[in-house]
């Protein structure tokens, strides 16, 4: 810092102001400064400032082991890029395992690290009981929680995302609409099938036998392929876009064209979706509106700012080609 310092023609305490981004720096001298510490490779250490400051300016994630899903890591990039824009640097736990003790485990290692807040991307049952008995001394928010957590919950409304995609098969005259739903212990699997349901119930229509997937296209396609050997189905909602891949992918075992014969929907609007073939008409949640809500949420408790109240983002149904009138 001295060596900055030097370079720079100011003093010491001068750097530290121009660091701290402190109001009172004239911007020639913030400018003669940065370019100092780019000369001279120097980066502020977090760790000597949270000493120094009592904060290490650090919020914690905590995540599904299935964090390698479309939503999940959507989420953590969404979460990070706000938490930078915050001045706020990112630590991530990951569950090793779905129980007590790891979800324990996985706390004790974000605290560990004095993070100020933290958010979890992990909507199963189990995580957040855990969390509502754990008397954290930090804030946190729960991204796509349930109902019974709303103090703390910003979630997409997810039951909306599923009545409308089940609406929109229902509109183009499908009466045999089938489920495949997501691990029935996470939250968005929960509420799609209730708006799924609901929706098929308002149509005055028989609600089939679910399916039961676990976010895979391998799932996808067991449960399709069994679906097609021995019903009549004319339209399925897969709970996310990767099992509609294998709902693809059964259906042309089959022979069942798509969608003269079969029409397809899922959920999430993967990048990849418009590039199946045919195109997928699926739902999209705005994970980056989702992500910066949580940290505004978060950094507003933390620096003792007004902190907005439960938010419930509605999706948007994308039509494609994989659906048309039966």
């Amino acid at each position: 810092m001295r060596d900055v310092a030097q370079l720079a023609g100011v003093s010491h305490q001068t750097v530290s102001r121009v660091i701290n981004d402190h109001p009172s720096i004239r911007d020639t001298t913030r400018q003669r400064v940065l370019e100092a510490m780019e000369a001279l490779h120097y980066r502020p250490n977090p760790a000597a400032r949270a000493l120094v400051t009592a904060r290490s300016r650090t919020l914690g994630v905590l995540s599904t082991t299935a964090a390698a899903l479309y939503g999940p890591v959507s989420s953590i990039n969404a979460v990070q890029s706000a938490a930078r824009e915050a001045g706020y640097y990112l630590a991530v736990a990951q569950l090793a395992e779905l129980n007590a003790e790891g979800i324990a485990a996985a706390l004790d290692h974000l605290l560990a690290q004095a993070v100020e807040g933290i958010i979890v991307i992990a909507p199963q049952e189990l995580v957040v009981e855990q969390l509502s008995g754990a008397g954290l001394v930090v804030p946190y928010v729960t991204l796509q929680g349930g109902a019974e957590y709303d103090a703390r919950v910003l979630t997409v409304d997810q039951e909306a995302g599923a009545r409308a995609a089940t609406a929109h098969l229902v509109a183009l005259g499908h009466r045999s609409i089938h489920h495949i739903t997501g691990p029935l212990e996470w939250f968005e699997s929960q509420a799609r099938v209730a708006g799924y349901t609901r929706e098929l119930e308002a149509a005055g229509l028989p609600v089939p036998p679910l399916l039961e997937g676990d976010w895979s296209a391998e799932s996808g396609y067991r449960a399709a392929r069994d679906l097609l050997s021995r019903t009549d189905a004319t339209a399925v909602f897969a709970s996310n876009d990767q099992m509609a891949l294998g709902v693809y992918h059964a259906a042309r075992e089959a022979g069942r064209r798509i969608p003269d014969e079969l029409s397809i929907v899922g959920f999430d609007d993967i990048p990849e979706a418009a590039h199946f073939w045919p195109p997928l008409t699926t739902v999209l949640q705005d994970f980056t509106e989702l992500g910066r809500r949580s940290v505004g949420r978060l950094v507003a408790e933390i620096e003792g700012g007004e902190v907005p109240g439960p938010v419930s983002l509605v999706p948007e149904l994308i039509v494609r080609a994989s659906t048309s009138p039966r």
